[in-house]
């Protein structure tokens, strides 16, 4: 059993980082291809990403950052167009286009952000130093200021960074009596991530922001991916302050997002904005954004959602129509629980080892051939056997790319590629068990770990502790080679490590690769005690 098939083993039994596989996925696979030319000069046209070596991909996978979110509508384009032929005077266009996004969307007002993390970064500002110009200077530097957030348990998550940037503490919260013993003086606005959760009792926000408002502690929303309900349903909850996305569902500018909420609050979230000079000034929207996110909410409120949910579902239908011709593979159509990506789904399911090929093989083979497909997940693998499936989310896909991914994944599923494996080793397992001493090497910088494993034959349990904090991990040994992975919480969100490495003269080496955060060199020694 090769490196591959611990992968696949451990994947089967541990799933350890469903949110972020896209970034370890797309970032392995874009980290094997070669760079592109350097002397390769930039062509603008159609083919503008090939001409630098980079190969587009078609989105079957939704609105997620790491692809590009989604394409943005033509009005929008034409608008950002016509936006960069003038000049213009930022706080009298912010406060035109604050008017506007008003009487779009029934909120008291609006700004333009640069991205919905930029709208959690103003949000929480301006709820901590309002507009007074001693208080905006100091920021992140909170003494004598409100420095806590509240937030339900749920709510936590990856991109409550934005909002802990400006140095704050987030007291997480599960019960309504948590929240009530919370909301000291200290407290300068609760977070709410919306989802079902949130929709729900006893910390949904409906209830969070009533409890709120009796101590006059404002309430934001964090419904970045979701589609732009008119009336809010967020400030219809009670909410003062909702932050979305503008290049997802919206499809407006890749790099703006919306503020929208209480006048008052909104309002001072854009003057701790560029262009003024305050914590928020690197967060810089330009007038082609604003004027690019304006246009493609005036788009929202014509578009014929309804419409277009039938459009991709027909796409949907096509899909399954090519792939369940093929002996043992079946399909299911899903409709949304959600409204982050807030669209049917397709998926094929089959038995990888009936057909010869498990459902993340076929992930990772559509990914890496041409033309390439991004999916929405798959299940199944080579070790663990059962069922196998993919997922196909229509929502970003473009007219037409539903006859490519029928067409692909029925190749793939009717002839299966090679997949070359390597064989478990003659050799007995290596014994890893107890304490080593880790040395990791980053691209820059480096860090001393701990490792505790627990070992029973091939199989490792045990502990991967950092510099402060620490967590589970679990893996198997083949021969003198080594896999396991690792995670450890840090408030909203979840490290993972991946390490990869061999047993040599008593001494582990090899690579851990850290999702999004690339990959680095480690070592590791066995713990030596001192004698008493």
């Amino acid at each position: 059993m090769g490196v591959s098939h611990l992968r696949e083993r451990l994947t089967g039994q541990w799933s350890l980082f469903r949110r972020r596989d896209l970034f370890t996925f797309l970032g392995a696979a874009a980290l094997a291809r070669p760079a592109a030319n350097e002397a390769s000069a930039l062509r603008i046209g159609p083919n503008i990403f090939e001409s630098i070596g980079v190969k587009p991909l078609i989105n079957a996978k939704g609105t997620f950052t790491i692809v590009t979110g989604s394409l943005s509508l033509p009005e929008v384009k034409q608008a950002m167009l016509e936006a960069s032929k003038h000049y213009v005077h930022l706080d009298e266009l912010m406060e035109a286009v604050g008017r506007r996004l008003a009487a779009l969307t029934g909120a008291e007002w609006g700004i333009v952000t640069n991205g919905c993390a930029a709208a959690l970064t103003h949000a929480t500002a301006a709820c901590i130093a309002g507009t007074d110009p001693e208080k905006l200077q100091r920021l992140p530097m909170l003494a004598g200021l409100k420095n806590q957030v509240v937030a339900p348990r749920h709510s936590r998550n990856v991109y409550d960074h934005a909002i802990r940037i400006l140095g704050v503490e987030v007291v997480t919260v599960e019960t309504e009596e948590e929240l009530q013993r919370a909301l000291t003086p200290r407290v300068a606005l609760a977070m709410v991530l919306a989802g079902p959760a949130a929709d729900r009792e006893p910390l949904s926000t409906q209830s969070v922001s009533r409890i709120c408002h009796e101590r006059g502690v404002p309430v934001l929303v964090d419904a970045a991916a979701e589609i732009l309900t008119i009336p809010n349903k967020h400030l219809q909850a009670g909410a003062d302050l909702v932050a979305y996305s503008g290049g997802k569902c919206l499809r407006g500018p890749q790099s703006a997002g919306l503020l929208l909420g209480r006048r008052d609050l909104v309002q001072a979230a854009w003057l701790h904005s560029a262009p003024h000079h305050a914590f928020g000034r690197p967060m810089k929207c330009g007038k082609e954004e604003i004027m690019g996110m304006l246009a493609a909410v005036e788009m929202w409120v014509k578009r014929d959602y309804k419409a277009e949910m039938k459009v991709w579902e027909g796409w949907l239908e096509k899909i399954a129509s090519q792939v369940q011709t093929i002996p043992g593979v079946t399909t299911e159509i899903r409709q949304p629980v959600s409204l982050s990506n807030h669209s049917a789904t397709l998926i094929v399911r089959w038995d990888g080892e009936k057909l010869g090929i498990t459902g993340r093989e076929v992930e990772r083979h559509l990914y890496t051939t041409e033309p390439r497909i991004v999916l929405a997940g798959a299940t199944g693998d080579r070790r663990t056997g059962g069922p196998s499936s993919v997922t196909i989310m229509p929502y970003m896909m473009e007219p037409n790319d539903h006859l490519v991914v029928a067409r692909r994944l029925r190749e793939v599923l009717n002839n299966p590629p090679r997949i070359d494996s390597k064989p478990k080793s003659a050799e007995p397992p290596v014994n890893v068990d107890g304490q080593w001493d880790v040395q990791l090497r980053f691209s820059l910088g480096e860090a001393r770990h701990r490792l505790v494993f627990e070992q029973n034959g091939e199989e490792l349990v045990g502990t991967h502790v950092g510099e402060t904090i620490a967590g589970d991990l679990r893996g198997l040994v083949n021969g003198s080679e080594v896999w396991f992975r690792s995670r450890q919480r840090y408030e909203g969100t979840t490290l993972e490590f991946e390490f990869t490495g061999q047993l040599s003269s008593g001494r582990l080496a090899g690579t851990v690769s850290m999702g999004e955060y690339g990959t680095a060199e480690w070592t590791a020694e066995r713990r030596r005690y001192g004698r008493a």
